[in-house]
């Protein structure tokens, strides 16, 4: 046990947060937190870290234990470039290796008992590096600022030049290369696309230490996390697995508590009436027998009506207006800003009734593409066609379509003045709100909240073609379950760009992968799109494959020189990556062979292995600058 929270209780002046939270976190245990929004998992965060303080509980923390906690929203304030910044984690490292340096400069000016005392101090330093893992920290660095989806062109970018959610991502990748014992990850994905996600997935995986973290994205939490703990009605449950174990065995446990609860209500409801019956008998006997039989019933542990029961959608949407059986079609799209290429070569067809995925990495121009369509953007070339009668819906991430000031009832029957109150109401209970929670205003709603009032907005309208930009952001999973359901429910054509794959896996019949140099369309959800990309040889091949089918052979020969050239620097750049560990070993390796007893007494043996090391750093030295020059 690394950890362990007992009976916890959090609140806020009369409003309480938590109560009784009680589970434990092993050694190498990883585990996600589950809730809804506002259930209090971030809380328990800051009650773990110690910035919160519990009302009453035990948080015990092993001893030793160090603790990484990932806050949403966190960002990096600093002047260094990305590389130099992720590279301050290792400073002791840093400082270690300046010292060695300093030491083999002395050694080759000193001999003698000096020069004994060098090679000794030179030994003990050389294994306290060996044991921080000091020969591998710049590509650990370089690792984590490709996964987290930065190019090689921005290493020496200035921290102060990034977006926010760029300096978020920088924030994390320093909490994992710290290398805590326990990782607290709140929201981790937040501003990672899908090949970033993918990357920290396999990050955690192999991490040795204990995880835990709170996230939305249910897929992700299928791939890393072994234990559930779900915080539900303030309280805490364990469930050891994943997250489609415990949605399984949840459901499961509510219908039975639900059986229990109707049962053991009829139950007491037969007692109640056999009680006050003997009672109208008004004899001695029978009001024992009726005082007899509410003691009994005073000491049965009632069992309590499981609450939040997860409703399946049952309204039909069917647009007002059908499409065309053509809804979209594209055709070898281009598009550019300030003579930089976005995306070009891009083609495909959305037909009526498909619900169609667009995936692809940040900033290849998803929400560009949509804007293409919806005739708000102009193109450089190609053709955009939408189909007979297609009548476009568009759900952005802002709900600018949304009035603050209005109540979700009144937001809807003042857009669509002909509908009947019945039908308001119906649409709304389709959406979860009931009864007087379609009278909340619109600005006190959760981000969940407003985006289920903007869908069924977009649903009552006359569009038979939606467009959705990321609707799963900030929804909690009951919420992006309800959008599951609309969208599966709903009779017309959708296109959604989305980073959620477990939200793409039940609701996609389509995936239309989107990069700079062409679209890849694949019939499935994502796991079969998964399945045919590991099928693959390679994207470049992928990219070859569309750009025959193109017409202009010219351009298909320029690019394909270019990929030749693009592959043979990858693999220059492989081999010299490939050289660089080699040579580092048998850095180590000489590092190690210095620590011998048998080798820093003998001053010939620890010379000779001293000038084959130096040999060694110098080759280095030059491969770091090849690296360098071929990675510029």
């Amino acid at each position: 046990m690394i950890l362990s929270c007992r009976n916890i209780k959090k609140s806020f002046g009369t409003d309480e947060i938590l109560n009784n939270i009680t589970f434990t976190l092993e050694e190498k245990e990883k585990a996600a937190i589950i809730g809804v929004n506002g259930a209090g998992k971030s809380t328990l965060f800051k009650i773990i870290t110690g910035e919160l303080s519990c009302d009453e509980g035990d948080i015990i923390i092993s001893n030793n234990t160090t603790i990484g906690y990932f806050s949403q929203n966190l960002e990096i304030d600093s002047n260094k470039t990305i590389y130099n910044e992720l590279l301050s984690v290792f400073q002791d490292i840093i400082e270690i290796e300046n010292r060695l340096r300093e030491i083999e400069i002395e050694m080759s000016k000193t001999e003698g008992e000096k020069l004994d005392f060098l090679m000794k101090q030179y030994s003990a330093l050389s294994s306290e590096l060996e044991s921080k893992n000091g020969y591998e920290y710049k590509s650990r660095v370089r690792g984590v600022i490709k996964g987290l989806g930065f190019t090689e062109d921005e290493y020496n970018k200035p921290i102060n030049h990034l977006s926010g959610g760029q300096k978020t991502r920088i924030a994390l990748g320093k909490l994992l290369l710290s290398n805590p014992d326990i990782l607290l990850l709140d929201e981790p994905t937040n501003h990672l696309d899908i090949e970033s996600i993918q990357w920290l997935e396999e990050y955690l995986k192999a991490y040795m230490g204990s995880i835990m973290l709170i996230t939305h994205d249910r897929y992700f939490i299928d791939k890393i996390s072994e234990k559930i703990i779900e915080i539900e009605n303030k309280k805490s449950k364990i469930y050891n697995g994943s997250y489609s174990f415990y949605a399984k065995k949840k459901e499961e446990d509510r219908q039975i508590q639900l059986n229990h609860y109707i049962s053991q209500q009829k139950e007491i409801k037969h007692q109640e009436e056999v009680i006050t019956k003997l009672r109208s008998f008004n004899r001695e006997k029978s009001i024992k027998r009726a005082e007899s039989r509410e003691k009994a019933l005073k000491k049965i542990e009632l069992v309590e009506k499981p609450e939040n029961l997860p409703e399946k959608m049952r309204l039909k949407i069917v647009p007002k207006k059908e499409s065309g059986y053509d809804v979209l079609s594209i055709d070898n799209l281009k598009k550019s800003f300030d003579d930089k290429t976005l995306f070009e070569n891009i083609s495909f067809n959305i037909k009526k009734g498909e619900k169609t995925a667009l995936i692809g990495p940040n900033g290849v121009g998803k929400t560009t593409l949509f804007r293409i369509i919806m005739n708000q953007t102009i193109y450089d070339s190609g053709n955009v066609k939408l189909g007979s009668n297609v009548k476009i819906g568009y759900y952005d991430q802002e709900h600018q379509n949304l009035s603050k000031d209005k109540t979700i009832f009144d937001e809807i029957s003042d857009e669509f003045p002909y509908l009947k109150n019945e039908e308001i109401r119906n649409t709304l209970a389709a959406f979860m709100f009931t009864g007087d929670n379609v009278f909340k205003s619109i600005s006190s709603l959760s981000g969940g909240e407003k985006g289920r009032v903007a869908l069924a907005k977009i649903m009552l309208s006359n569009a038979n073609f939606l467009i959705l930009d990321e609707p799963t952001n900030h929804l909690d999973i009951n919420s992006k379950e309800i959008l599951e359901d609309v969208i599966k429910n709903y009779e017309g054509t959708c296109l959604y760009i989305s980073h959620d794959r477990y939200f793409i896996n039940n609701t996609a019949e389509k995936i239309i992968e989107l990069n700079k140099t062409y679209s890849n369309t694949i019939l499935g959800n994502y796991d079969y799109y998964l399945e045919k990309k590991s099928e693959s040889k390679a994207d470049v091949n992928n990219n070859e494959n569309v750009l025959l089918e193109s017409d202009n052979k010219k351009d298909w020969q320029r690019k394909k020189e270019e990929q030749s050239i693009k592959r043979k620097k990858e693999n220059d750049i492989k081999k010299i990556e490939t050289d660089i560990e080699k040579i580092e070993t048998e850095i180590n390796e000489a590092d190690y062979m210095l620590t011998l007893e048998e080798v820093y007494t003998n001053h010939f043996k620890s010379k000779e292995i001293f000038d084959k090391k130096t040999e060694l750093e110098k080759k280095l030295t030059l491969l770091y600058e090849k690296w360098e020059d071929l990675s510029s």
